[in-house]
């Protein structure tokens, strides 16, 4: 039977968290820990690299010794900081990495992860130009979440999300700066896609 349930609690972490990297619904990870439903080969192996752990010890044809899965992990894994996110108004992400950070094996074991570098003051004063945020690789937050939002396609902005029933609002910390609000058809046109949830800030300064 799939050591699921077991594993993600071992981890720390919820249904929600193995939805979101896998791009499914909770339903689904429920019905997977109660076996009325078996994943796919492919989400089984996503799975599998999400917890730590091999196939075999996932589906439970291998024993599961905690103490030396663990020993074997690194004690920390390297993620690229991709480029500059202006904490404003949209500006073009570059992809080219211009740094690494290190974050937990654990922690990476939990989904894709990457870095990015704040430019400009709009998250003042939680977040200051040339502070680092680890951003863990998700197409949906909660309301209140910060998070890394692309617009038209190749741009991104750092903010506070807030989804209604209008469409979807990006609210600046510093009171500055405007709310900048899209409507459920410019989500759709331009588009707007959330790239992932700021789960970590790193000051530099």
């Amino acid at each position: 039977m799939l050591r699921l349930k077991e594993l993600r609690k071992e981890r720390g972490l919820t249904q929600g968290d193995i939805a979101a990297s896998l791009h499914v619904v909770q339903a689904a990870v429920s019905q997977w820990e109660t076996g009325r439903v078996t994943p796919e080969a492919d989400k089984i192996s996503q799975l599998a690299d999400i917890l730590g752990v091999s196939i075999d010890v996932l589906m439970g044809r291998q024993e599961y010794n905690p103490t030396k899965e663990h020993s074997q992990m690194p004690a920390a894994v390297k993620i690229p900081v991709l480029g500059y996110v202006q904490a404003g108004i949209p500006t073009e992400m570059i992809s080219e990495i211009i740094d690494y950070e290190e974050i937990p094996a654990d922690m990476a074991s939990r989904g894709e992860y990457f870095g990015l570098l704040i430019r400009g003051d709009s998250m003042s004063p939680r977040m200051l130009d040339g502070d680092v945020v680890i951003v863990r690789c998700q197409p949906d937050v909660e309301n209140g979440d910060i998070a890394v939002v692309a617009v038209n396609g190749d741009n991104a902005t750092v903010k506070k999300v807030k989804k209604t029933a209008m469409g979807i609002m990006l609210i600046p910390l510093n009171p500055s700066y405007d709310t900048i609000s899209y409507t459920n058809e410019q989500i759709v046109t331009l588009p707007v896609e959330i790239k992932g949830k700021v789960v970590e800030l790193r000051g530099k300064i």
